[in-house]
């Protein structure tokens, strides 16, 4: 049987991409964010999933804002790169698991989940910022296999807390029914406080994001309870995509020990953070 064997948490700001990719990682202003990166990437370089399932959002690349699944999961052979705007990122096309994929698909739409499923899709910074996080220098290929998941968490009403938390314990279940021997690791993306646009450009919240660090660990019922409106206004319109690391945690035991955690104020005007977690049971 398939089975969990770490979470991680990641922000997935574009330009830490844009840092690594123009070979800026050094630099002062970038150095305290990557160092604090080290620790969980070298763990993880020793603890190599199998598949990884990668909850993200799009940001309007792949995804026509009108028409916008509240999830949706890739079941692709691959998934290329998108074009934001100034060409596609220089990394690897990202290789699918489509009997995984569909096997995920199956056993949330039985769980009462609306699943899009989606054939072909692109992927944008939401999803290869974090592979990239995991892995800076992959070659010509990444380490393994992707399953992406999409949330929506830019057009209202966004899927709650609490809905996103019962995604992930939903699709914990559905990957340790697999019933392959995978080891499969989670990522939660987004985050962590930050608002791009209107009277509160700019906002980052530390108190609240600490706060969220603990708890995403300890007591992520907490965090599920919130409400759309107390995480837009904590931790900005765009923090709300800390509703994805749910998913993340959702999937995991309560059986977890913390690896690594970094957090960094700012990677660009974002609140930027790393968490990662091993599945103990």
């Amino acid at each position: 049987m398939a089975r969990v064997i770490w979470g991680l948490a990641t922000s997935h700001v574009p330009s830490i991409g844009a840092a690594m990719d123009s070979g800026k990682t050094g630099d002062p202003y970038w150095k305290p964010l990557f160092d604090g990166y080290a620790p969980a990437r070298a763990w993880m370089a020793e603890h190599k999933p199998d598949v990884a399932v990668v909850v993200y959002n799009d940001h309007a690349n792949a995804v026509d804002l009108d028409m916008v699944p509240a999830f949706a999961i890739g079941t692709a052979e691959e998934y290329k790169p998108a074009d934001e705007g100034w060409g596609p990122r220089p990394v690897p096309t990202v290789q699918g698991a489509p009997e995984f994929s569909e096997h995920l698909v199956r056993e949330l739409t039985d769980e009462w989940f609306d699943i899009t499923t989606c054939h072909r899709l692109d992927v944008d910074h939401g999803l290869t910022v974090p592979l990239s996080v995991y892995c800076p220098d992959p070659g010509p290929e990444w380490p393994c296999p992707v399953v992406p998941v999409l949330v929506n968490v830019i057009q209202y009403p966004q899927p709650s807390a609490a809905r996103c938390y019962a995604l992930g314990q939903a699709l914990g279940r559905a990957i340790r029914s697999f019933p392959e021997d995978l080891k499969v690791a989670v990522f939660g993306t987004g985050g962590m406080s930050h608002q791009l646009a209107g009277a509160r450009a700019g906002l980052i919240n530390p108190e609240f994001d600490r706060m969220f660090l603990e708890a995403i660990e300890t007591d992520p019922e907490k965090l599920a309870a919130l409400t759309r409106e107390d995480y837009i206004r904590e931790a900005g319109t765009e923090g709300i995509e800390l509703i994805m690391w749910l998913v993340m945690r959702g999937a995991l035991s309560g059986n977890i020990r913390r690896i690594a955690e970094t957090y960094h104020v700012p990677a660009s005007n974002t609140a930027a953070a790393l968490a990662l977690f091993e599945e103990l049971s």
